[in-house]
């Protein structure tokens, strides 16, 4: 890989996950998947949580919710801490002009952020979300990010964080969540639901919705492209669209299943990457800090819990990933879960009295989430454990199961080590807001691991 310092445009979306031609769902996204076709798609990249902020915090840091103080929506009143320092912030000492276009959603205050230039609103307040929303749709994004670049105002090199609103769900009157005349909906005659999700009519009707919001995504990333071409920019530009966590349906969102970590992340650095790659290895978001510092020949700070993925684009030494971590704290409700990963089995730890499977109020309000409120009977077990190469969409947990006994124990183990090594605020107990102060005593009977 060239040693130049190239402009960063970082394109990110809404609850979208890996829903992408290019990851074989079947939904055309022509835009998008040319960007992988002349770039390099990662097909098992991950989030650090099945969540909004939480996942784009540890995106902006390199490090863990828990860690960086960010385990909670941004507009519900969870920060990141007072140290934390963030992407643009480590890129405006590199020497880049840094500019914010749309949503972020990691900060109330987009100035805590560090970047030079906001190009957005400043507010992540309940009351002016509707607004928010609209100036973030997709091409509202792609027309100031076009404006930008054909004036020329900006100074190379440049990094741009440009965040749109889709897909996620909105309040329509008729409470579907994804209907809005200004999207046009694919016929849901057509679609082929995901594996995780029940082939009924509703899931059909909601995704072929939710179909003509990532058209919207596409068309974006189509005109941004573009943009960049018109302005002679584009070999000099590394282009990075990802997501922050899975799709707005049951199962995904708010799981630490892989459905709602899974995140896509596709790489486009002409004449430099290869194209048409496709990286099997385990990458978490948090990677992505010491990725790009790595590629700027810059030391990675030692804070930085993610490791540089670089050589997998040089075709040096790379000592793969042997697990990742996810986690989920607050949504809307407290849904305490801790989660490792490796290629092979996926183990969760529950530290709360919670449903069998937890659907986010924007899901649980939906047609969808009141079809398949089923899933939330019955108690979810304290110990999960997956086996991913037998039972890829995590359906029969082997917790008990006498052959997986040192399996368990092994993650079991490693878990208990990130969380101590982290040092996890659900070993001391229950996570609450400062503000939280009714604690139901029939709850108290918290479950943990004990510390060393």
């Amino acid at each position: 890989m060239s040693n130049s310092t190239p402009n960063i445009l970082m394109f990110h979306c809404h609850d979208l996950g890996r829903y992408l031609g290019c990851y074989g769902r079947d939904i055309e996204t022509p835009n998008i998947d040319a960007i992988a076709e002349s770039g390099v798609l990662f097909e098992n990249h991950y989030a650090t949580a099945p969540q909004c902020s939480p996942s784009r915090g540890s995106r902006m840091t390199g490090r863990y919710p828990h860690v960086n103080g960010l385990i909670g929506l941004a507009h519900d009143g969870w920060m990141l801490n007072a140290d934390e320092v963030t992407l643009p912030a480590y890129l405006n000492r590199c020497g880049y002009e840094t500019h914010l276009f749309g949503l972020q959603h990691v900060a109330d205050d987009p100035d805590r952020l560090g970047f030079d230039r906001i190009h957005s609103g400043r507010s992540l307040s309940p009351a002016v979300l509707p607004t928010i929303q609209k100036v973030n749709r997709a091409r509202n994004v792609a027309a100031s990010l076009e404006s930008f670049f054909e004036s020329g105002a900006f100074d190379a090199p440049f990094f741009i964080s440009a965040g749109v609103f889709e897909a996620h769900r909105l309040k329509p009157a008729d409470g579907s969540g994804f209907d809005d005349p200004s999207y046009v909906s694919d016929d849901p005659d057509t679609i082929d639901p995901p594996a995780f999700l029940p082939d009924e009519p509703v899931v059909r009707k909601e995704l072929a919705a939710m179909h003509g919001m990532i058209h919207a995504v596409d068309d974006a990333v189509g005109t941004i492209t573009r943009a960049l071409e018109a302005a002679g920019i584009d070999e000099e530009t590394l282009v990075v669209f990802t997501t922050e966590h899975g799709i707005a349906f049951p199962r995904a969102k708010g799981s630490c299943y892989d459905p709602g970590i899974e995140a896509a992340l596709i790489m486009q650095y002409p004449s430099v990457i290869d194209g048409g790659v496709r990286c099997e290895e385990l990458i978490s978001n948090i990677d992505l800090v010491p990725t790009l510092l790595d590629l700027l020949e810059e030391p990675i700070p030692e804070r930085i819990e993610g490791q540089s993925f670089l050589s997998l684009l040089t075709g040096k030494t790379y000592h793969p990933r042997e697990q990742l971590f996810a986690e989920i704290t607050w949504h809307d409700h407290y849904v305490p879960v801790r989660a490792i990963r490796t290629s092979e089995y996926k183990y969760l730890r529950s530290f709360w009295h919670l449903p069998r499977v937890y659907i986010p109020n924007d899901v649980y309000t939906s047609a969808v989430g009141r079809e398949l409120h089923d899933l939330q009977s019955g108690q979810r077990p304290y110990e999960e454990l997956y086996d991913l190469n037998a039972d890829p969409h995590e359906q029969t947990n082997l917790i008990d199961h006498p052959e997986y006994q040192h399996v368990r124990i092994q993650l079991r183990e490693r878990l208990g080590h990130w969380m101590e090594q982290t040092d996890d605020p659900l070993l001391d107990g229950p996570v609450f807001p400062a503000d939280y102060d009714e604690i139901l005593p029939e709850h108290t009977d918290w479950v943990c691991f004990a510390r060393a």
